[in-house]
């Protein structure tokens, strides 16, 4: 089949400025499987971001859990971009209308104290380049219908990246083992996603690692200053409009947000 970039970026920026989801992309606009292809059509769309005045701040990794993993069948590990826009205070309501189909989930969110350039990289390299970690919640959205994804819907879709709300309880990794620390997702005060750090990828670490050589290998390598956030520790949780979520990570402190009610 041909691949037409232009317009599978054109029907996701479209659907995320007119607020109605568009079909699924693979097998019509672009290849079932071509994950090259669905990272250039995310570029596209960053790039009309970035003209646009935004700033990238950050990646996200997409894909790192089991239990989300499995919930859509993808069983390899995504990265998207993160914007200045993004970013939402720890504690703020987010209104529902800036979203299609939110779903949250809580992840340990890696703030860098220096380039990572190199893509032959060791694991005491990425320890090194971490200045801090921080609690995070990762709004996650899907600009495809009923999010009927593959790997190469969610791709091009900026790894289904909506917001981000980060705690603001900086902390040392020598203060954290990463791998143990438990997570519990509330809503309202009742629990409704538990994990581990070791959930993602076994250790957040490990997550921050393939990123930080893949991008690296594409040019395009992490940086200084930049935010990264890791990937699920336990399964996403649909938004329910009106409502309050808080994470707790054992050893890193908690982070809040709300929505408000239906949109307008």
């Amino acid at each position: 089949m041909s691949v037409d970039y232009e317009a599978a970026a054109r029907e996701l920026l479209d659907a995320r400025d007119n607020g109605k989801p568009c079909p699924p992309l693979r097998g019509r606009l672009l290849p079932d499987g071509d994950v090259e292809a669905a990272y250039q059509v995310q570029q596209l769309q960053v790039r009309q971001w970035l003209d646009a005045g935004h700033r990238r701040v950050g990646a996200k990794i997409g894909l790192t859990s089991r239990a989300v993993q499995e919930s859509f069948g993808v069983f390899q590990a995504d990265f998207g971009v993160l914007l200045d826009d993004m970013a939402v205070p720890d504690g703020a309501e987010v209104a529902m209308d800036r979203l299609l189909q939110p779903r949250v989930e809580a992840e340990v969110a890696f703030v860098l104290g220096a380039d990572l350039p190199d893509e032959r990289i060791t694991s005491v390299d990425v320890i090194r380049a971490v200045d801090h970690v921080l609690p995070a919640i990762e709004i996650v959205d899907s600009r495809v219908a009923g999010w009927d994804i593959s790997i190469v819907d969610t791709v091009a879709d900026n790894a289904s990246s909506g917001l981000f709300v980060l705690g603001t309880t900086p902390r040392r990794l020598a203060d954290v083992d990463l791998r143990l620390c438990g997570m519990v997702l509330e809503q309202a005060g009742e629990p409704v996603s538990v994990g581990a750090g070791a959930a993602c990828l076994g250790n957040p670490l490990h997550a921050l690692e393939w990123l930080a050589r893949t991008m690296a290998r594409s040019g395009d390598p992490l940086r200084a200053g930049d935010v990264v956030l890791s990937g699920a520790l336990g399964p996403m949780v649909p938004v329910t409009a009106g409502a309050a979520y808080e994470a707790r990570i054992s050893g890193l402190g908690s982070v809040r947000l709300c929505f408000s009610g239906e949109a307008s």
